[in-house]
């Protein structure tokens, strides 16, 4: 029996390890740990990454000042094969994040908007302004205006939202569309997403936001949503695989710096298209909207024995 059990074959369909492995990350992690040699090594390597996958194992080893051999010892101390399967992998790791290697370009002094500002200050207002101005100029008031009256007939409205930028902006969505009476919940789990969108029915709504438009599980889900009639709605970037998949496009192209320090600069644009929804959804429904609105503000204001009205859009 044991014997049988040992020649059992591995299984055939066992998906392949995909994985890209940080080999940067691996060498900066054990940096301490490694050879005087070792450590010269490494540090010749993270000095200039894209010349380590150039360089032949001896041409780095003239610029790490040691020997050959020392370099091979180097390569399997952080756990490759050898010379050239350590080479495969920091390529790899390269592709996967050289913007975030070296230190950001310091935005020149004129760029700021004071002169007595941090020099990242005109930067971040500089993309916030030019974001708006974007949304401005590309989203068309009709089809806002065609996605809020879904939303204020709707009977429950879902919002999606997976990863660090469109969770929490699925979220702010239900925060704005809740006080106008509109039955708003958030998901940002994938499975729960497509759990909820099977539930979803012809008057029900989905919201999806994503900053690429290219998660498949949210484009799944949505999917799913549609396919059990649920009106949908995406807000994301321009001739994306989710703006083609839902009845309501409200698709928004913003170009990115290259400073890896500083906020995506499409969050301000998705920032301002669901105000500008939940805006509309307000006026569509007129009345009960106001009314929703007006009880939120009464209950606040007797839960904090305050006379100071607070912003009235919250």
């Amino acid at each position: 029996m044991d014997a049988e059990r040992r020649s059992d074959p591995a299984p055939m369909d066992a998906p392949p390890d995909r994985r890209i492995p940080d080999i940067v990350g691996r060498i900066k992690d054990v940096f301490a740990t490694l050879s005087p040699a070792e450590r010269r090594v490494a540090a010749a390597v993270l000095s200039d990454v894209r010349q380590a996958v150039e360089d032949s194992s001896a041409a780095l080893a003239v610029r790490a000042r040691v020997s050959e051999p020392s370099v091979t010892r180097f390569c399997r101390t952080i756990g490759c094969d050898g010379v050239r399967d350590f080479k495969l992998k920091l390529a790899q790791s390269l592709v996967v994040g050289e913007l975030y290697l070296y230190a950001d370009t310091a935005p020149s002094a004129s760029d700021a908007t004071d002169q007595h500002a941090p020099e990242f200050w005109g930067v971040v207002l500089g993309d916030a302004h030019a974001a708006l101005r974007e949304v401005e100029r590309q989203i068309n008031p009709d089809a806002v205006l065609a996605a809020a009256a879904d939303i204020a007939r709707a009977g429950q409205v879902v919002t999606f939202g997976l990863g660090g930028s469109a969770a929490p902006l699925a979220l702010e969505t239900q925060h704005r569309l809740f006080r106008y009476g509109v039955r708003a919940v958030c998901c940002t789990d994938p499975y729960l997403m497509r759990m909820t969108a099977a539930t979803l029915h012809a008057n029900d709504v989905v919201i999806a936001i994503s900053a690429s438009g290219k998660t498949a599980e949210l484009i799944e889900a949505v999917e799913l949503a549609r396919g059990y009639g649920a009106t949908t709605i995406a807000i994301t970037a321009m001739a994306s695989p989710l703006i083609r998949s839902v009845q309501h496009p409200l698709g928004v192209a913003i170009p990115e710096n290259t400073n890896t320090l500083t906020p995506t600069a499409a969050r301000f644009a998705y920032l301002a298209v669901i105000d500008l929804l939940s805006a509309a959804t307000g006026y569509a429904l007129g009345p009960s909207a106001r009314e929703s609105l007006r009880r939120i503000k009464y209950a606040v204001l007797n839960h904090r024995n305050g006379n100071i009205l607070e912003p009235l859009g919250d």
